[in-house]
């Protein structure tokens, strides 16, 4: 670990960039039924339950020392992703 750390330490060097990339699955929920608004004397009301609308990918690159990122975010997932 603390040569990880030893790497983010260093001073930004043109010639040898430190780039970091992560991906996130996330699954994409729907209300089962609409949530009823706020009325006077009447909190807000939402149901727990909830429709699965699929899946998608959020992919993120990451330079630190130069302060760059990007974020790519697909529609989809799968095996090929």
């Amino acid at each position: 670990m603390e040569d990880v750390l030893a790497v983010y330490a260093r001073t930004y060097d043109l010639t040898r960039p430190v780039v970091c990339m992560d991906e996130k699955p996330f699954q994409l929920l729907g209300h089962a039924r609409e949530p009823q608004p706020a009325r006077p004397g009447k909190d807000a009301c939402q149901d727990s339950e909830y429709v699965r609308c699929g899946t998608c990918s959020i992919f993120v690159w990451v330079e630190p020392l130069r302060g760059w990122r990007r974020v790519h975010a697909l529609a989809q997932r799968t095996k090929i992703d």
